[in-house]
């Protein structure tokens, strides 16, 4: 039998979203935790955001964020905390989830969608190559507060 991945957009934090959140979170990062109920409708209700949701037999079993935010020089996207629940991992989750973050964002104007993705995480990096993502030659810096 063929999964049937079905992925949404969040439109109200319910607590089968926090329980989902929960679980999934640690999987992604060992040290950010879950949100809670709060701040998952904080992000859900962010005019910049948007959180997609993929569920198999009722069950989500993965997650992506969305940002869009305008510059002068047009519309940007990024792709965020993409995490596939370890159990459904394989499954098609992580590529349904990133057409759909494609598709919205091709709709709101973005000419282009960016993402990162530690190289360790090789079969993640396979995926965005096989959706089309090219590696850009850039640095990429970080800021934690932590300077001079």
């Amino acid at each position: 039998m063929i999964d049937v991945v079905q992925v949404e957009a969040v439109k109200e934090v319910t607590l089968d979203l926090v329980a989902a959140f929960a679980r999934l979170i640690p999987q992604l990062s060992s040290s950010a935790p879950p949100p809670d109920a709060d701040q998952l409708a904080e992000i859900v209700a962010h005019p910049g955001t948007t959180v997609f949701i993929a569920t198999l037999d009722d069950l989500i079993v993965g997650t992506l964020t969305l940002v869009l935010f305008p510059i002068p020089t047009g519309i940007r996207a990024w792709i965020e905390d993409v995490v596939t629940d370890a159990d459904a991992q394989r499954r098609g989750v992580a590529a349904a989830l990133t057409r759909a973050a494609l598709d919205h964002a091709a709709a709101h104007g973005a000419r282009s969608v960016e993402l990162t993705s530690r190289p360790s995480r090789e079969a993640a990096n396979r995926l965005y190559q096989r959706l089309g993502f090219e590696l850009r030659q850039t640095n990429v810096y970080r800021f934690t507060g932590q300077g001079e």
